[in-house]
């Protein structure tokens, strides 16, 4: 007892150590509480629930090979459950940082799962002649084939949310572009005025680069399913039975209803991690994306009155302590964000996973922290961008029409009725005197009216290319 505080005695390879009395984890998990306090919070939730998941197989594995028994293996299902659905995880408390490749987090769920299904079964925490978090809940198992199968776990599932995600961001711009497929804007290039389209086309072609982005996460999902379970500490299975082995994951399937498979080579998968760094460079792309679809409707929202005030967001809070009245584009900030950050966790993958050496990678921690966070981060951006932004969206029509018809970029339109020199003509004497194409070509009479009207029309000038041949007159 110290202070108010009751204590209990544990014992590691290092000596003794006090432990909250009322703590789930033991003396490993209170070592690293010491050691590790670089983030200053726990390991992303998905991690612990999928090691919890991790737990519950090995648990059944081993009593079906007779190596537990049923009471005891009731009992660490039982409480692997409870921390897969979220239970317990205030006392699953290790810093997401932390040396030893994993070990600290897959001892302070042994711990955890231990004491809990010690408890269970009618003894006190610390107890462990009946539940031991190695001998029992860690039986057959390694942290080096234990880590990195839950990183690969929670990732699965959280690929799945994304997908997901990014499937209802594509409806939502699909549907923008059904809607405001006739409303004409001025397309631009290195941000100057360029030639005509229509929003529909912008939003079409936004909804196709996520259409590809929404591929790619399905397609990684591929590789994540590959897991080295069953290949202990380097992959070679040393201290697993045999069936444990080709078992194992097996149940792990049954347990997560994920579509896993034991990888051929253990030893490959258990010092590698490129399936990370492919899998991250898949998610870097999605931001990069996110980000320029984010930056475009910051741009083309501009203003309102000193900008270029094309599209309207809707208003979600305001905007300024000291200036009354303005609004800011928040969600497009905040996707943008995410996606920079998405970019920078890509950044910290690559270089944890080329710093693996010889049989192991030391350095997953970082790789789950990063590559869950960021998913994470996505997850909440689709979702947030697609609510509060592309579906309540609305476009300045008259604004965007303005513009179109007092740019003298439309120009573009008739150079295969005036050739390229007479067109340019056009465009430096619109810019010049300030008047709009269509009056100063009505003035030279180098092409009719009705000919003028229908070439500067939205039809014409955003479809797909012109009839070829042209009539002779027209060719230069």
């Amino acid at each position: 007892m110290v202070g108010d505080k009751a204590f209990r005695v544990e014992h590691d390879l290092i000596g003794e150590l006090q432990v909250p009395a009322d703590a789930y984890y033991g003396i490993h998990t209170a070592r690293a509480l010491e050691n590790f306090a670089v983030l200053g919070r726990p390991c992303h939730p998905e991690l612990i629930k999928a090691m919890a998941a991790v737990k519950e197989a090995a648990a059944l594995t081993n009593r079906g090979l007779g190596e537990l028994d049923a009471e005891a293996t009731g009992a660490i299902c039982e409480a692997a459950q409870e921390v897969s659905r979220g239970l317990l995880h205030e006392w699953i408390c290790v810093d997401g940082l932390q040396g030893g490749a994993g070990t600290s987090l897959n001892m302070n769920v042994n711990e955890v799962i231990a004491n809990r299904a010690a408890e269970r079964l009618g003894f006190g925490k610390g107890e462990y002649t009946r539940i031991h978090p190695i001998d029992h809940v860690n039986l057959n198992q390694s942290t080096n084939d234990v880590f990195p199968t839950a990183v690969k776990v929670a990732a699965l599932r959280l690929l799945d949310r994304l997908e997901a995600e990014i499937a209802r961001l594509q409806l939502a711009l699909q549907a923008k572009e059904s809607a405001f497929a006739g409303i004409l804007k001025m397309g631009r290039t290195q941000l100057q005025d360029a030639c005509p389209t229509t929003f529909g086309a912008t939003f079409g072609a936004w909804a196709e680069a996520i259409a590809r982005d929404r591929w790619r996460v399905f397609k990684c999902k591929e590789r994540l399913r590959v897991v080295n379970l069953g290949g202990t500490a380097i992959g070679t299975g040393v201290a697993a039975p045999r069936d444990y082995i080709f078992r194992v994951v097996g149940e792990l399937r049954e347990v997560t209803r994920l579509n896993l498979s034991r990888a051929e080579n253990l030893l490959d998968a258990t010092q590698n991690a490129d399936v990370f760094v492919e899998v991250s460079g898949i998610l870097k792309a999605h931001a990069v994306n996110l980000y320029k679809i984010s930056s475009d409707i910051r741009l083309l929202a501009s203003g309102p009155c000193a900008g270029l005030n094309e599209i309207a967001l809707a208003p979600v809070q305001a905007g300024s302590s000291v200036m009354p009245g303005k609004i800011n584009p928040v969600i497009c900030e905040t996707v943008g964000q995410a996606a920079m950050a998405m970019i920078g966790h890509d950044a910290a993958i690559t270089q944890a996973c080329q710093a693996g050496q010889l049989e192991l990678n030391a350095f997953l921690p970082l790789v789950a922290q990063s590559l869950l966070e960021g998913l994470s981060s996505l997850i909440a951006a689709n979702a947030a961008f697609t609510d509060r932004c592309i579906a309540v969206i609305e476009i300045n029509a008259a604004e965007a029409a303005r513009q179109v018809e007092t740019s003298w970029a439309i120009v573009t339109a008739l150079v295969p009725a005036l050739g390229y020199e007479e067109a340019t003509r056009v465009a430096a004497a619109a810019r010049s005197t300030r008047r709009t194409v269509r009056e100063l070509v009505r003035e030279t009479g180098l092409i009719d009216d009705v000919e003028l009207d229908r070439r500067l029309s939205p039809a014409a000038m955003t479809q797909l290319g012109y009839a070829s041949p042209r009539p002779r007159n027209e060719r230069r």
